[in-house]
């Protein structure tokens, strides 16, 4: 028996049936969308206005119109859905209160859920520079967003301190990401509260890491078990780090690179069994007498395989992660734009929504460029971002 106040529709076709998101419902498809919706147990018990799946497609199109109001993004969907039906179908509008509670129904878990089902590196032998060593370069390393000023919020997330007895005005949540250097695709990430350090945060990415990759990490990353960790997943490592880190020498190699014996700090190194790494020593100047030294430890023990210099300048595209995150925060979410969401929960599935938009927009890229026949980092950000909203309203975006 329908429920009091319940409305028999009256179309057969249900909006999450007909919504799409142009190149997000390509990359995201409805059919995986609904199995990691039916997973989490967020699949809709009764007909709803807006049905789980929509509010999923929803939540990442919020990414792609990071500065419009929940209404200003629902519009964007519909408007293209009711062009494409020649206007005999519109869709009303719902209030913000009903969005609201629609996205808390569904929740994070499956945005989480769908950026790994589907996200993964993305490059080809054939794009310059993305391999060394017949190893994929990828990159670790975090950044911090601002969220709204909740107390909710605050507890979970935490704040900086801006000056001595002083906070920031917003909090912030902490991302820590894998991604692939040459395209830029964030393929694995982790959302914490800013209290919690990016080590700490990095060790729940290891298990993404596999056979054939090269992963480069700047000196915060470094410690003897950190590294143990990462090292045994299979994956290669290129790590900076620090000068208080001091290798037993062993060896020195042809190339200038010198084999060491590295254990864990204190008295726990006395117990320890050495590993062998390999040390690569070099400055980089700027011409300004501004020169800065460089140690970098790598389990690519074999000069011959992979050369000091060449690793040296593989370490450069460590930076190419710095890029994405200016990506997805100064141009997708807009800059110094704070997260709208007002609970722990709905921020991170603001968070993975702009991680599978910014995936969605990497993708539009990779494709073009590999059309083309060319480098990644030739194809415009801003431009492949301005695509990807055009695409909403695109008619072959809404399927008849």
């Amino acid at each position: 028996m329908p429920r009091a106040g319940w409305v028999k529709p009256t179309s057969d076709r249900r909006l999450s049936d007909l919504i799409a998101v142009g190149l997000v419902t390509r990359v995201f498809p409805p059919q995986v969308v609904d199995e990691v919706i039916a997973a989490a147990g967020r699949t809709e018990q009764r007909h709803r206005a807006l049905p789980a799946r929509v509010v999923a497609y929803f939540a990442i199109a919020m990414a792609l119109y990071a500065d419009g109001s929940y209404e200003d993004v629902w519009a964007q969907l519909t408007d293209g859905l009711s062009w494409a039906s020649g206007w005999s179908e519109t869709w009303t509008p719902p209030s913000k209160s009903a969005i609201f509670q629609a996205r808390a129904r569904l929740g994070a878990e499956p945005l989480a859920a769908l950026f790994a089902r589907v996200v993964r590196p993305l490059a080809t032998p054939s794009v310059p520079g993305a391999f060394v060593a017949g190893r994929r370069l990828v990159a670790i390393d975090g950044t911090c967003l601002e969220v709204a000023d909740t107390e909710e919020n605050a507890q979970h997330f935490g704040r900086p301190g801006v000056n001595k007895g002083e906070q920031a005005a917003f909090p912030m949540a902490r991302v820590v990401a894998l991604a692939e250097c040459s395209t830029h695709a964030v393929f694995d990430a982790v959302i914490g509260a800013y209290s919690t350090a990016e080590v700490t945060l990095a060790g729940g990415l290891f298990d993404r890491l596999e056979p054939g990759m090269l992963l480069l990490a700047d000196r915060g990353f470094y410690g003897f078990h950190q590294f143990q960790a990462a090292r045994a997943t299979g994956a290669d490592l290129l790590w900076r780090v620090s000068a208080s880190v001091k290798p037993r020498h062993q060896e020195t190699l042809a190339d200038g690179s010198w084999l060491a014996e590295i254990t864990p700090s204190g008295n726990q190194g006395r117990r320890a069994t050495p590993v062998t790494v390999r040390v690569i020593d070099y400055e980089v100047t700027d011409g300004r007498d501004n020169d800065e030294r460089y140690r970098l430890f790598t389990t690519l023990l074999d000069p011959n395989e992979a050369p000091a210099a060449t690793l040296a300048a593989a370490y450069a595209e460590r930076w190419e992660i710095e890029s994405t995150f200016d990506e997805l925060k100064t141009h997708q979410r807009g800059p110094k734009t704070v997260l709208r969401s007002k609970s722990p929960e709905l921020v991170q599935q603001e968070i993975w929504g702009h991680l599978c938009c910014h995936y969605a927009i990497r993708t539009l890229m990779w494709e073009a460029a590999e059309q083309a026949d060319e480098d990644p980092d030739r194809v415009s950000f801003v431009a492949a971002l301005r695509i990807a909203r055009r695409s909403v309203a695109q008619r072959g975006a809404f399927p008849p």
